[in-house]
């Protein structure tokens, strides 16, 4: 059902709450008329932020028309701004961006090569936020019933924040979003009640947030409707974790009492009072469900056999480990709700039960001033950009945003593909990030190209039972010549019977297979390129991969496996877990005529 046949004819299984129906007429009025929301949004930024440094360098002399703004403001990458950032990082609080003084920064993941960027950001950017927040459960209520009837089990983490030589936070925007007062005081709505207790939420030590997140979902393991985490890694870890500790968590739910691990006297308080009484016939269950290591097909619904979606982000990278949680979850639908990343917030998912392959999001208009810059001409400067309401449906744009809080024509690195129109706001589909790339010479392999030769070659594992749960590459150009090396982690069936040498071999050959024309070119006809490399890592090799990146700054929520690594100490610890080595046998298949 959709937004508008809803409000028309609200009898699918319900109808809408009031509070529901607010929400809904709320996205029919920004979605009918974008252009008109796009102008007042550009006008609103660019009448504010007058007065500032920034704009007054290009002499927008009160303009707030977009045809004066795109002409006389560029387009810009994080470098452009780099000197900015740091003058209000260091404690310059004169009107360098924005008008409003800037509150905090929001930290990219810190997942790529290089230093985190810091998004500046303003008091009432928090209020955008929580408007988009709000929009998602009345969306989503319109296609599942009764999800006020329960209770959801999302993994949810934050972060130490840092301070800025200026005393400003600089945090994760989810880290931002939960120590809000938005967040901590939330109203109660029986469509948002969590398992997990803010206590557990806000702790900034990430295994004993983990296991009492884990520990209050199974112990209310019947009320759970959903069960989510920000990212599909997150939630395959929290399945991985409780592989690794159920008999801990057992324990505690047969002795009715709290593991000394946990030492975090919030979190300890607030416990007192859910863990109350020993539960033998749960203790039972979990070991039950939990006891045969090899076989935990389907346990997210043995375990919480209520759970009617698993609500994670599964696009893009993502969608990687789609096959790792249908294997968990026995099939279960995975709802990916709302677009978004550290610069602003952008839109949601109109049809959230959609399959992951057809999940679009639409942009909603009055959260930023947006453009998109056609992206088979990224690379000419002369390139115009192109307005929300006039994009084209099948043609792939690079998004281009201005924010209230003062970043001007930024480009974000997200690839979108125009999917459709709901009323006259587009839906997109994220493609990619923007060079994400491995090169040895002219061939360029992003990360979707990347991602769908993994998926060709892992089937050459099927029958034996064994996945790929994780990996990584890098270009090595030490060797002459220099060739790709793919880093796999395994999840092998039957450890007695891992994949041959010789499966491995066609491994590395169905990846060459996979990629374009160039590459093969490369590798066939120049020379310019040797056999590909898969590398077997150790398990576990990821979470310490991951471990190390919190180490260094990254945020539990926003982890993201790097597809592309390049930085030494990364490397070295893969190279140090490594178990086996596998080139590819043969050259792929190429000739002049064949260009896909």
């Amino acid at each position: 059902m959709t937004v508008d046949l809803a409000l028309k004819s609200p009898m699918m299984h319900s109808p809408p709450t009031d509070k529901d129906l607010k929400a809904l007429r709320f996205i029919e009025e920004m979605t009918r008329n974008v252009d008109f929301v796009q102008k007042k949004v550009i006008k609103e930024i660019l009448s504010r932020n007058s007065e500032t440094e920034y704009l007054k360098r290009f002499g927008l002399k009160g303009f707030t028309d977009r045809k004066t703004f795109k002409n006389k403001v560029p387009v810009i990458t994080y470098d452009n701004i780099k000197p900015e950032i740091q003058r209000i990082a260091n404690g310059d609080r004169s009107m360098i961006l924005s008008s409003q003084p800037i509150t905090e920064f929001l930290t990219s993941s810190g997942t790529s090569a290089g230093e985190r960027k810091l998004m500046p950001t303003i008091e009432e950017d928090m209020d955008r936020r929580q408007l988009l927040y709000s929009l998602l459960m009345p969306v989503m209520n319109l296609y599942v019933p009764g999800l006020s009837k329960g209770k959801a089990l999302h993994f949810l983490f934050v972060k130490s924040e840092s301070k800025t030589p200026g005393g400003l936070p600089a945090r994760p925007v989810l880290t931002s979003y939960y120590k809000s007062e938005h967040f901590k005081r939330r109203p109660y709505d029986p469509y948002n009640v969590y398992t997990s207790p803010n206590e557990a939420i806000l702790c900034p030590d990430s295994s004993q947030s983990m296991y009492t997140q884990m520990l209050c979902g199974l112990l209310m393991r019947h009320e759970v409707l959903r069960l989510g985490a920000v990212f599909a890694s997150g939630l395959l870890r929290a399945i991985r974790f409780l592989q690794t500790n159920w008999r801990e968590l057992v324990n505690d739910i047969s002795t009715g009492t709290l593991s000394s691990r946990i030492s975090d006297p919030a979190i300890r308080e607030c416990m007192s009072k859910i863990l109350t009484e020993p539960d033998q016939e749960l203790a039972d269950y979990i070991t039950s469900v939990c006891y045969h290591d090899n076989n935990w097909e389907g346990v997210i619904t043995k375990i919480w056999p209520n759970t009617k979606y698993l609500d994670v982000i599964v696009t893009g990278a993502m969608a990687q480990y789609i096959p790792m949680l249908e294997y968990y979850s026995g099939g279960l639908p995975m709802a990916c709700t709302m677009y978004a990343s550290s610069e602003s917030y952008f839109g949601i998912n109109l049809k959230p039960m959609c399959k992951p392959s057809e999940v679009s999001y639409t942009i909603m208009p009055n959260m930023a001033y947006f453009e998109f810059l056609p992206y088979e001409d990224a690379t000419d400067e002369g390139t115009e950009l192109v307005e929300l309401a006039d994009v084209e449906v099948g043609k792939e744009y690079e998004l281009v945003i201005t924010t209230y809080a003062g970043l001007y024509r930024y480009r974000v690195g997200d690839i979108l593909q125009v999917t459709g129109f709901y009323n006259s706001a587009p839906q997109f589909k994220f493609v990619r990030r923007k060079n994400v790339l491995l090169s040895i010479e002219s061939d360029k392999t992003d990360e979707a190209e990347l991602q769908k030769a993994v998926e060709n070659a892992s089937m050459l594992l099927k029958e034996q039972g064994t996945r790929v749960i994780e990996y990584t590459s890098y270009a090595d150009t030490k060797t002459i010549p220099g060739h790709y090396v793919i880093y796999w982690e395994l999840l092998v069936k039957d450890r007695a019977n891992p994949p041959s040498d010789e499966v491995m071999a066609k491994c590395c050959l169905e990846m060459e297979e996979s990629l374009n024309s160039v590459y093969r070119q490369s590798r066939v006809a120049d020379k310019s390129i040797g056999p590909l490399e898969i590398r077997v890592v150790k398990n576990g090799t990821f979470e310490e991969l991951m471990d190390y990146a919190i180490s260094r700054g990254a945020s539990i929520n926003q982890y993201k496996v790097p597809r592309c690594v390049s930085f030494t100490p990364i490397m070295e610890l893969l190279d140090s877990r490594v178990a086996s080595t596998h080139f590819s046998p043969a050259l792929p298949q190429w000739s002049p005529e064949r260009r896909s």
